[in-house]
């Protein structure tokens, strides 16, 4: 079985395994001084930092280099159906959205933070998104 969840060498985090049949789990997974917390199976998957929602997707995704900062979060996701990706950011702050380099338009989180996607990732390939704020 791969690795649930690792820190790449770039300090990006790379998570998720959406070929699993049953829930799997990654407590306290410690990053870069942050503790992270992963669950990912065909159904889902979810990362916390720290106690705090960063990341989730129906149904499971597989994600590389997922890297989240004040100005926003990248990374590159994969499935074997398209994927409804909720992302934990700044409350009721717009941000801007690219996938595969397209302009994906403006988008405002709520009063939560939370700002939810839909991203084509049901061909198998690897799709880049990039979520910046402004």
């Amino acid at each position: 079985m791969a690795e649930l969840i690792k820190g790449e060498e770039n300090g990006s985090l790379s998570f998720g395994d959406y070929t699993l049949a049953e829930k799997t789990k990654v407590k306290d997974f410690s990053h870069k001084g942050d503790l992270y917390y992963v669950k990912s199976y065909a159904e889902t998957t979810k990362l916390e930092k720290n106690g705090m929602f960063l990341y989730e997707s129906e149904p499971g995704t597989k994600v590389n280099g997922f890297n989240a900062d004040g100005s926003g979060v990248a990374f590159e996701v994969e499935s074997k159906d398209d994927a409804e990706i909720t992302l934990g950011l700044e409350a009721e702050a717009s941000y801007a959205v690219t996938v595969n380099g397209v302009d994906a338009g403006s988008m405002k989180t709520n009063l939560g933070g939370k700002l939810t996607l839909s991203v084509p990732t049901g061909s198998g390939e690897k799709v880049k998104v990039s979520v910046t704020k402004g």
